[in-house]
């Protein structure tokens, strides 16, 4: 969850604050000067705490060893055989990351030959409690289904749709979010940003492989929203640097391709892909609200169907014309707008045939004065100013964070037995992220708007068996189900490699196991990925 948006607004938006962020000190900042400089100390050091627990997965128990814990991760360059400086202690230490997991073990499955899974969220600076409460892990929370959740307590469940059926499972907290914590000189530097965040997880999981002994295992990822990006890259990088080949990589609510985020292209004209790859989910919602102006048709992908073709035909041909789009024509193509977004002609003209996401989901049911979510269309509530343009919040987070906030809290410390007298970070105050990266054999950072097809392709082109599955939800404004589509579609693979490629979509949002049906239908398309029938 929470696609990169303004940053710290969203930060703030979650209660993160600076007060917040410092209440959580490496292992050596209690200790007097005198006493830390007296020998080179580590700012981190690896924690491990192990408990066991059963669950029913499709009428199987399956009984599993948990472990909460950190492994301690370094920023690139750094050498494993320098010794610290006896008085570098807190900022003045080189930077490493304490990244916090919970990994979940089969008891009684061989691991030579065992699946392992890491799973990660997005943000960027996300940790990955709604994967791991919501969609996979062997406990999950219930949550209202299309709108506000009541208040505690949260109701929490065995979880019959984990994928610990068939692969051993790893929830990854990116670097400062969780219990995940950064320290030492620079330390943002060093985190937060594309390739930075890429070289941690690699660091991690490499790792993880030894400290386990799963480096024979097969080997996945599964990232959602950020998630999907760091992936990508992330499997180009293991490949490429340290030849650690994966078997599989599962995307969901996918952006590959940043110039495609639909949030602000008004301060990009020129550039009208966001326009084109938004309108699919625009009709997804509109005929979900019943907003379809003649009335709805009666079933949702024959209408899908019908505006991706608009979209990438007569939609895209007037948006390149821009200025010089002849009247008639501009009418014409703002009144078919019409039947796909719910908004009057007089809007769609008024916004120059280009709706963004916010204005999207303002606008939708103004006569209600209602707001539809960013993240889940399908989620409704009061607009905050009944004169704004935008959406000024999202209607789903505010309906689902506290359960989950609340829910993994409760089970981290109570079930998992770790976290006494540490703060839980929904969030890294992750800042001015580093949106520069540098693709395989490009040298160095590509100028622009990052884009990680390039790397997918040349992990796909280099290891030719890799598998990819494409997952989405077609009520999903921050990551349109469509933009996943539309960037595959230009993945420069030859035609054999397309195979590889699947697609499964769901009748739910950004996190699409917030829809009951569409989890149970999520574990089956994952369980049949992991088990080689995926495509």
């Amino acid at each position: 969850m929470r696609l990169l948006r303004g940053i710290s607004a969203l930060a703030l938006a979650f209660g993160l604050s600076t007060a917040a962020l410092a209440a959580d000190k490496p292992i050596d900042a209690a200790k007097p000067a005198e006493t830390a400089k007296a020998a080179p100390t580590a700012l981190f050091l690896p924690e491990e705490v192990a408990s066991e627990g059963s669950v029913t997965v499709r009428g199987a128990r399956i009984d599993y060893k948990a472990v909460a814990g950190t492994l301690v991760v370094h920023p690139k360059g750094w050498d494993d055989a320098a010794k610290p400086k006896a008085d570098a202690t807190g900022d003045e230490a080189p930077a490493e990351a304490s990244m916090f997991y919970t990994a979940y073990f089969k008891k009684g499955a061989p691991a030579a030959d065992r699946p392992i899974l890491f799973v990660f969220n997005g943000g960027p600076g996300s940790s990955t409690v709604w994967l791991h409460m919501g969609a996979f892990g062997p406990r999950r929370v219930v949550t209202a289904d299309g709108s506000h959740t009541a208040p505690a307590p949260y109701k929490v469940v065995d979880n019959a749709d984990s994928p610990l059926d068939v692969a051993d499972l790893v929830f990854i907290d990116a670097p400062g979010a969780g219990f995940s914590r950064i320290a030492g000189k620079d330390k943002e530097k060093a985190f937060y940003g594309i390739d930075q965040d890429v070289h941690a997880f690699a660091d991690f999981i490499k790792q993880f492989l030894s400290k386990y002994q799963r480096w024979n295992s097969p080997r996945y990822l599964f990232g959602e929203s950020y998630g999907t990006p760091r992936a990508v890259a992330l499997a180009a990088r293991l490949q490429n640097a340290d030849s650690v080949d994966l078997n599989g990589i599962m995307l969901l609510s996918v952006t590959l391709a940043f110039d495609f985020w639909a949030d602000a292209p008004q301060w990009n004209p020129g550039n009208d892909l966001p326009y084109i790859v938004s309108l699919p989910t625009y009709a997804a919602t509109t005929w979900y609200h019943e907003r379809v102006p003649g009335g709805r048709p009666g079933a949702l992908e024959p209408f899908l169907a019908e505006a991706e073709r608009f979209a990438t035909g007569d939609y895209a041909a007037a948006l390149i014309e821009g200025n010089d789009l002849p009247a008639t024509r501009r009418q014409a193509i703002a009144e078919k707008l019409s039947r796909y977004t719910g908004l009057t002609p007089a809007y769609i003209l008024r916004s120059n045939l280009r709706v963004n996401l916010g204005q999207f989901n303002r606008n939708l049911m103004d006569e209600t004065g209602q707001t539809v979510g960013r993240l889940d269309t399908r989620f409704a509530g009061p607009s905050l100013d009944g004169l704004s343009r935008e959406a000024e919040y999202d209607p789903q987070s505010t309906a689902i964070s506290s359960a989950y906030v609340s829910a993994f809290n409760d089970y981290a410390r109570a079930t998992l037995r770790y976290g006494a007298g540490k703060a839980f970070k929904l969030f890294a105050d992750v800042g001015d992220w580093d949106m520069k990266h540098t693709p395989p054999g490009a040298g160095s950072a590509v100028e622009g708007a990052a884009n990680v097809l390039p790397d997918l392709a040349f992990t796909m082109k280099t290891n030719p068996t890799l598998r990819v599955l494409v997952l989405g939800g077609y009520y999903d404004t921050a990551t349109p189900y469509f933009e996943g589509r539309f960037q595959m579609r230009h993945l420069p693979v030859p035609e054999a490699l397309r195979g590889n490629i699947s697609y499964k979509y769901y009748p739910s949002g950004h996190m699409v196991y917030a829809h009951e049906e569409s989890l149970k239908a999520l574990h089956d398309d994952v369980a049949a990925f992991v088990k080689g029938r995926g495509n």
